[in-house]
């Protein structure tokens, strides 16, 4: 899943985007309220973490002009207030969830997952094609039953095949890459041959076959139901 963190704080920013990508997820970062909306405006994410504390626009000033825009990707708002009317205006904004500062990065995990199942794309909580199964909460997955043993991005990038099942799933960036988009974070500047490397790579763990070459495109993952 692609993420946007929307904070201001150097460090705080830093944590946040680590244990992020450590969770297999692509992650953007914006220092501020008006490159938050940009970003969030021209990419398309799972979810957006978003503090409410931020210069040129702050957090429920971002979050009511992007939901008057019609992006209703999830947002989980951050803040180190603990009242009441400031979980309301938050809520009242147009944020999904809200969580308070301290917290654990392990909860952060879980409810960008749980804010992820709650959109109104499919988002099961395994995901399955043929004999080829994902825990992404687990951070698990299984060909026929045989636990495979991927590396992060791997894994990623297995789910990112999953979730798309049968669909050709672009790889060069001359136009737009749907792969590194949706597996890569906004700052990687690399050539495409990493995702053909990786794709490689995840061929070897679960089988040729089932990531197919998609001639002049990318990759697809085959659907059994296609036959």
């Amino acid at each position: 899943m692609r993420v946007l963190v929307v904070e201001d704080e150097i460090r705080m920013a830093g944590l946040l985007k680590r244990a992020l990508c450590e969770e297999g997820h692509a992650v953007d970062v914006a220092a501020d309220g008006p490159e938050g909306l940009w970003l969030a405006t021209e990419n398309e994410y799972g979810a957006i973490v978003l503090d409410v504390m931020l210069p040129g626009l702050d957090g429920f000033q971002l979050c009511r002009r992007l939901r008057e825009s019609g992006i209703w990707v999830p947002v989980l708002m951050l803040t180190a207030r603990d009242s009441v009317s400031d979980r309301v205006r938050g809520l009242d904004a147009g944020a999904d969830d809200y969580l308070v500062k301290p917290f654990s990065l392990l909860e952060l995990a879980a409810r960008l997952r749980a804010l992820a199942r709650r959109d109104d794309r499919p988002r099961p909580v395994v995901l399955a094609a043929g004999d080829l199964r994902l825990d992404p909460a687990a951070k698990r997955a299984w060909r026929a039953g045989a636990e495979l043993h991927l590396s992060p991005k791997e894994f990623s990038l297995l789910e990112f095949f999953l979730r798309n099942p049968g669909h050709a799933l672009t790889r060069s960036q001359l136009t737009r890459s749907q792969i590194i988009e949706g597996v890569w974070d906004f700052a990687y500047d690399g050539g495409s041959n990493v995702v053909d490397q990786y794709v490689n790579y995840l061929r070897r763990k679960v089988g040729r076959d089932d990531i197919e070459t998609v001639r002049g495109m990318g990759y697809r993952l085959r659907d059994e139901r296609d036959g």
